[in-house]
């Protein structure tokens, strides 16, 4: 049993041979490198904490909700457990450096759960099918449903364990959250994972958390904006390449940048090997030495996100008019001398989504002590609660902060 030192709690164990063997494989190491917030740390300063830290956490959650669902009488056998712990750990392998940016820049069509799930098929060759049980959770096929409930859910110890380490690390204690009571709270009815009713007050806080950390950290319209940055720096890079103008990047980096892959690409295993090849060094060594580049589009982008001269963002409830964004378009253009194609790299409009309890996909649901289950929207008195189950969108118009108007 190898013991591991959290900042979140305490004492961690890895309580088997296989989770360390997997533990320390390259492609699992390589998310030390990987931040968990992304560019988040450019608002929040001490948000450096990475998807290693993460993944350990949520490991060690998983033990303790075993734990709990075993002393109630639940049949899980050894070997459910260390499958769970494997899905568990192994859920946000298949993450890219600064993941959202990149799967909206270098990558179509795939998430970093459908690269998960084939990392996960890769290393169970390399391992003598031993994660074939894990990989069966983690693609809910096993006949245990709850078990995957635990690894992709609405109250699953990913969010958990994120929500609380996330507001350690920025700061923000508006995240805090009761992790250890629901996780005690859990229980298992007809197969699925249900709380019980004394835990209410619990979820409504974690449901609350979940919104306001999705507004303050995930969405804070300063991250959202150096995060569009990224992705405006990294498709101008792309285009460069594929037009055949040389620009800097790790071999591995190049792949991507020097051609389109889509979902299909990454069947190739060499197509894998090299996304598991890249993490935010990768990117954010590019990006600074493309702002001397001598594309005056790219070196502006490149530029501004290395020193922090982020963009310029209002959000409102109703879509920015195209005229508003035409003419932002238009001054551009004429201050950095670029075409109005060009100058789209640096006036940007879309849509951000915050869905803290989607009820349509995955229910919480309470169990009282008449074997009754009520959905949490329902049964709290919290008006605030049921208000969350509903989805807000805010529009966003991003422009230069260098732009005189």
């Amino acid at each position: 049993m190898k013991i591991l030192n959290d900042p979140i709690y305490g004492f961690i164990s890895v309580p088997d041979p296989l989770l360390l063997r997997i533990i320390d494989h390259p492609w699992f190491q390589r998310l030390r490198y990987i931040k968990q917030l992304g560019l988040g740390h450019l608002v929040y300063p001490g948000a450096l904490h990475t998807r290693f830290h993460h993944a350990l956490g949520a490991m060690h959650l998983m033990g303790e909700a075993i734990a709990t669902l075993r002393s109630k009488g639940h049949v899980i056998t050894e070997e459910e457990a260390l499958g769970a712990r494997i899905a568990i750990l192994l859920h946000d392998v298949g993450h890219g450096p600064f993941s959202h940016a990149l799967e909206h820049s270098l990558v179509e069509g795939i998430g970093h759960e459908a690269v998960s799930a084939l990392v996960m098929d890769a290393l169970n060759d390399e391992f003598a099918g031993a994660l074939t049980l894990g990989i069966r959770i983690f693609r809910d096929e096993h006949p245990k449903r709850f078990l995957h409930q635990l690894v992709s859910g609405q109250l699953d110890v990913d969010r958990i364990d994120y929500l609380n380490r996330d507001s350690f690390y920025t700061g923000v204690s508006e995240g805090v959250i009761g992790g250890e009571r629901i996780i005690k709270m859990l229980q298992v009815v007809e197969d699925k994972l249900v709380v019980e009713e004394k835990a209410i007050y619990s979820i409504e806080k974690f449901l609350v958390a979940r919104r306001l950390m999705y507004w303050q950290v995930y969405l804070h319209k300063t991250v959202v904006a150096c995060e569009l940055m990224l992705v405006e720096t990294l498709r101008r890079a792309k285009h460069l390449a594929m037009s055949g103008v040389p620009v800097f990047a790790s071999p591995a980096l190049l792949r991507f940048l020097s051609a389109e892959h889509d979902r299909s690409s990454f069947h190739d295993p060499q197509v894998l090997a090299d996304f598991l090849k890249l993490d935010d060094h990768d990117v954010m060594g590019a990006v600074k030495v493309w702002g001397d580049h001598s594309d005056p589009v790219l070196s502006r982008l490149a530029g501004d996100l290395v020193h922090r001269r982020n963009l310029r963002i209002k959000l409102q409830n109703d879509e920015w008019p195209p005229s508003k964004v035409d003419e932002l378009r238009r001054t551009v253009a004429t201050q950095l001398g670029i075409s109005e194609t060009n100058a789209a790299h640096f006036v940007l409009t879309g849509s951000i989504v915050n869905n803290a309890y989607d009820p349509g996909k995955d229910r919480i649901e309470l169990r009282y002590k008449d074997g009754t289950l009520r959905d949490i929207a329902e049964a709290s008195d919290n008006l605030g609660i049921q208000a969350l189950a509903r989805p807000v969108t805010k529009w966003y118009l991003a422009w230069p902060r260098w732009l005189t108007m």
